[in-house]
């Protein structure tokens, strides 16, 4: 914590002073010790902090925060001070404070134990239950590896458990209330699926299949990738490739704006596989839909490929699906292998530009790319992409239903996502939680 700056012998010897005050109970010398101090350097983030963890124990809670606001102005990349922040926001009853100094730990790091933890806390305390026990199950995977564990820290760990049992129950009488009357009128046999669908998706059920990142839909085949005559509209979206291709190719000559990457990690997130692609357009994305969303300047730019995306039964959930968007792989690059949100859906690749040197691979099987023929498979099946060539790479991407789901089920899944999202709604302080 020295804000980028060498600590002058005087000021660390004033520093150290107040610390063996503050060790023999001597409040005074350590007070003494530390104005000094801050004399010497009255922005240097060590002595703002001594002196705010001495407010904190004088329980002078809003002296504390200006000093710590005032620490992390001279050093505002150590967690540290951020916590200690968080502590008298804590104390002062300041929740978006709080939020605020929780929020920007997590930001240089998003697995800090401790500002999880209190983050958790914080969304117990204003009544957020289903957040609270969405990060309590991260901290659960987090407290493993703590070994050992300090006995005060494993009580407060069941605590946790037990709030997130409460709640995941609550939430499941809740679904399946909000459920009962879509559920009417329909046999056991045809909600088998999804009645086990929303029992995993609520932790009553553990379904031992495909990885899936998100929803996962029991007992559909793991196909790797779909049988073609499972989608009777591929030669109709096939027979667009030249119009498609055509309206990609101009908005690469005119519009790189509209093309970003598709890898964008949050800041703080840990060094993992996705970092070599991590705001790099050697993976870009061009996107029509978005989650749902329509991208109305791109459809305007794309007539054609909007027409056909229209004319298509795709995977139709509010806010979540469909998407569909122009994949660019730029030459010798690579996506390795991953695996998806859910099997609900199945993701459709049309090729339209393809050179050679360039492969997918679905589990065991591994294809080339053939521009104008369409192919789908299963994203919860590990699978990866590369571009050998030195040329550009370009797919079109759809979100469609999985072939395998019925009518009836792909509307009890809109109604099921439709209550899950409201639900886990944010009160008032939502947009300081996030």
């Amino acid at each position: 914590m020295s804000g980028g700056r060498d600590i002058a012998p005087p000021l660390r010897d004033m520093i150290l002073r107040a610390g063996e005050a503050r060790r023999r109970g001597d409040r005074a010398g350590e007070l003494t010790a530390l104005d000094a101090a801050l004399a010497l350097d009255p922005d240097h983030p060590q002595p703002l902090n001594a002196r705010g963890m001495r407010a904190l124990a004088d329980q002078d809670y809003t002296l504390a925060a200006d000093l710590f606001r005032r620490a992390v102005a001279a050093d505002p990349r150590e967690p540290a001070l951020l916590i200690n922040l968080a502590t008298a926001c804590r104390n002062l009853g300041d929740d978006q404070g709080e939020a605020a100094a929780l929020d920007a730990v997590l930001s240089l790091d998003r697995t800090h134990f401790m500002a999880l933890l209190r983050k958790a806390e914080l969304l117990e305390r204003t009544d957020r239950p289903i957040p609270a026990a969405e990060i309590w199950n991260g901290i659960f995977v987090l407290a493993e590896a703590i070994n050992p564990m300090p006995p005060a820290l494993a009580a407060r760990i069941e605590e946790a458990r037990s709030f997130v049992a409460t709640q995941l129950a609550d939430f499941s009488a809740k679904i399946d209330r909000g459920l009962a009357r879509a559920r009417s009128g329909h046999s056991r046999q045809a909600l088998r699926r999804f009645d086990a669908c929303v029992e995993a998706a609520t932790g009553r059920r553990r379904i031992f299949v495909n990885e899936c990142s998100g929803l996962h839909f029991p007992f559909l085949p793991a196909d790797e990738f779909f049988d073609r005559d499972l989608f009777p509209w591929f030669p109709e979206l096939e027979a667009k490739t030249p119009q498609i291709r055509a309206e990609l190719q101009a908005l690469l000559q005119t519009s790189s704006d509209a093309i970003r990457p598709y890898v964008r990690q949050e800041e703080g997130t840990p060094v993992n596989k996705w970092t070599p692609l991590d705001r790099s357009m050697d993976w870009g994305a061009c996107f029509l839909w978005e989650h749902g969303r329509r991208n109305e300047p791109i459809c305007k730019l794309c007539p054609e490929t909007t027409a056909i995306l229209d004319a298509l039964p795709l995977a139709d959930i509010p806010g979540r699906g469909p998407s569909a968007f122009f994949s660019l792989l730029r030459p010798h690059s690579h996506i390795p292998p991953h695996t998806g949100v859910t099997n609900s859906r199945a993701i459709v690749h049309l090729p339209l530009i393809v050179p050679d040197g360039c492969w997918f691979r679905v589990g065991a099987e591994r294809r080339p790319w053939k521009e104008g023929e369409a192919f789908a498979f299963d994203d919860t099946i590990e699978h990866e992409a590369m571009n050998e060539s030195g040329e550009l790479r370009a797919v079109l991407i759809i979100d469609a239903w999985n072939p395998h789901l019925t009518n009836d089920e792909r509307a009890l899944l809109r109604q099921f996502f439709k209550l899950s999202d409201e639900l886990a709604q944010p009160h008032e302080m939502g947009n300081a939680m996030n």
